[in-house]
């Protein structure tokens, strides 16, 4: 295996992640903050949902640290060994964190399957995924400074993962809340209303928290005298393209919180049009999130203008 498909490997392991345990975490998070939970777990089959998603991410955790363990060693896949991985679980805080990932996501499977919509079970399954989402942090930059500059940029990228599993998880059960195949009577109208009220509300701390942990990241990584030349380096285009992505985004998200939500309440009689014009702004909205993931991934295995000084 060459240098180049094994970098390519890791991004799609990376990204696999990113998209998978921003659902772990941020699914069950919906199903506290949006609607009952109880009426999630009838109407949305979640707790068949989380715990899959969970499986996924062991298994994609298994695979990304034999890439790992094959990119510090120089080796293809096949000749990494089993001394080689165990050194990065044991010597390294990459693996302290994907041994708390992998603790993490072994609780969340029965505490997800178990949680019959009552609140403290999807209270301890929103905490176990969120370590496990949290445990990201230490795949990309936050782990390059040390002392103060370190920590803080380590705490930045941790709430940036949190704030945006909580954005993806909302839109992936809104979605499934509104699939076409969903009898969308009096009741399940009220319930999609609700939903989309209580992400709204939500929503305004996620961007407020993506906004603030974002312009840290960027400080540390870019700092204020590389911004006007972001457009001359890979990292800063992909950067440059991710802000764009984002600010769709926000958008879509502005459409849907102050004209098609209220629209939903108002349209109690034939709701049709209104229900597929938030279906189509929520699939959009999901794209662009999943192309914003894809680019962080590819962001991670690129070198900052400030670790060039």
């Amino acid at each position: 295996m060459t240098a180049e498909p094994g970098i390519t490997l890791g991004i799609a392991v990376r990204f696999a992640l990113y998209v998978d345990l921003m659902l772990v975490f941020g699914v069950p998070a919906f199903a506290l903050y949006a609607v009952v939970g109880r009426v999630l777990d009838a109407r949305m089959a979640l707790r068949r949902l989380v715990p899959i998603a969970a499986i996924v991410g062991l298994l994609l955790s298994a695979i990304g640290i034999v890439v790992l363990a094959a990119g510090m060693s120089g080796e293809t896949l096949a000749q990494v060994d089993w001394q080689s991985i165990k050194m990065i679980i044991t010597a390294t805080a990459t693996g302290t964190a994907w041994l708390v990932r992998v603790a993490a996501l072994l609780a969340v499977i029965p505490l997800a399957r178990l949680a019959h919509g009552g609140r403290p079970l999807w209270l301890a399954t929103v905490i176990c995924a969120a370590l496990a989402l949290s445990s990201l942090a230490w795949l990309g930059h936050g782990v390059m400074d040390d002392g103060r500059a370190g920590s803080v940029h380590l705490i930045a990228d941790i709430g940036h993962l949190l704030a945006a599993g909580i954005w993806a998880g909302a839109l992936a059960g809104l979605m499934l809340l509104l699939r076409p195949s969903q009898q969308m009577d009096g009741e399940n109208l009220r319930l999609a209303h609700q939903a989309l009220a209580g992400f709204a509300t939500v929503g305004t701390g996620t961007v407020a928290l993506l906004l603030a942990t974002g312009l840290i990241n960027s400080w540390l990584l870019v700092g204020p005298t590389h911004v006007s030349s972001l457009g001359s380096s890979i990292y800063g285009q992909l950067l440059l393209a991710k802000l764009a992505l984002f600010i769709a985004m926000l958008a879509l998200a502005a459409i849907n919180r102050f004209r098609l939500t209220p629209a939903l309440a108002a349209a109690t009689a034939d709701p049709r049009a209104t229900l597929s014009a938030l279906r189509s702004s929520l699939v959009l909205e999901a794209t662009l999130a999943i192309a914003i993931l894809a680019l962080v991934a590819w962001l991670g295995t690129l070198e900052p203008p400030m670790s060039a000084l």
